[in-house]
């Protein structure tokens, strides 16, 4: 790969893991509640679910997937509903001391933490089609195709990794200003409803798209 095309797409990857959606909310989220290192495992989770999209592109099944409306309308309206319930969940959730006397921080079950994360991405038909739309300009047909689609998909990953760190680690700040139950409540209504918002987004994606 010519080191100018992995150069625009290393640009591209940045203004696309910078733009808000699902799992920047959802890595805040879980940066807030639980502090940057286990926090940081549902950001693992979202590039897991990446990984897995990229793979389906590159053995062809993406294509099949983007022209089959039952597919497409099956992942779709399952990550709705995903997010709709994380969004009502959070927006639900009692108010519950974020750092406890001795600084220490509620402990999220990484495993529990990477499944969401996973989830939130993976149920998301739009991550195939425009992973099917961006990455085959960058492809070159004429060079080994494997070798290609690893860069392409570690690049996107370390990108996402890095800028969901960014928003994962600056959430983990807010720890210490939540003392109040009125500002953790305020704060569960917040991101449940930029959950239940994400939902509403992804209902007006068209297959066309």
């Amino acid at each position: 790969m010519a080191l100018s095309v992995w150069l625009t797409f290393f640009a591209a990857c940045w203004l696309l893991s910078l733009s808000p959606g699902a799992g920047a909310v959802a890595s805040m989220s879980s940066g807030v509640r639980y502090g940057f290192v286990r926090g940081y495992w549902t950001a693992i989770g979202l590039q897991l679910a990446l990984a897995l999209q990229t793979l389906v592109v590159a053995l062809g099944l993406g294509a099949i997937l983007a022209a089959s409306e039952l597919a497409f309308n099956l992942i779709k309206w399952f990550g709705v509903a995903y997010l709709l319930w994380l969004g009502i969940s959070q927006w639900r959730a009692e108010p519950a001391p974020l750092v406890s006397d001795d600084g220490a921080r509620p402990i999220g079950r990484p495993l529990s933490l990477l499944l969401r994360g996973f989830l939130i991405n993976a149920s998301n038909p739009k991550s195939i089609i425009f992973i099917l739309a961006v990455l085959p300009p960058f492809i070159d047909p004429s060079q080994p195709l494997a070798q290609q689609y690893l860069i392409l998909a570690a690049t996107m990953i370390g990108v996402d990794l890095l800028v969901m760190a960014g928003y994962t680690a600056l959430a983990a700040k807010v720890l210490r200003l939540l003392r109040s139950p009125h500002q953790q409540k305020l704060l569960n209504r917040v991101f449940g409803g930029c959950f239940v918002l994400a939902a509403g987004l992804l209902t007006t994606v068209q297959q066309e798209a």
